[in-house]
């Protein structure tokens, strides 16, 4: 199996509801996010590749237009924009995209990962 992975990166704010009131995260708060896009396949196409990676600048402009600086809550209409909520939410939008999709990881803090895989 061949894989391939892109990182991109950006900042939004987002406030988690239903914890205790004393939990930090229930407060208004931000993030520097990364998110890492992995691809697979049995096969390369013609070139060589499992998919060209200039081909996944689409989702570094989704990113720039709709998520980037925003708060997170509003743009993806959840009270809970938990790493792993947006991990899904990531996955499913490259999934309509590229048929390789095989996996989407987010980072809110360097030390802490959510990852979605089907």
């Amino acid at each position: 199996m061949y894989r391939i992975k892109k990182s991109f990166q950006f900042s939004a704010s987002h406030q988690l509801q239903g914890l205790p009131a004393d939990h930090p995260c229930t407060r208004l708060h931000g993030h520097n996010y990364e998110v890492i896009v992995e691809l697979a396949s049995e096969m390369l196409n013609h070139t060589g590749f499992v998919r060209d990676y200039r081909e996944l600048s689409e989702f570094k402009s989704y990113i720039d237009d709709q998520i980037d600086h925003r708060h997170l809550n509003d743009v993806l209409g959840e009270d809970n924009t938990t790493a792993e909520r947006m991990a899904k939410h990531f996955y499913e939008w490259c999934k309509s995209r590229w048929p390789e999709i095989s996996a989407v990881a987010v980072s809110e803090t360097p030390k802490t990962w959510a990852e979605y895989r089907p």
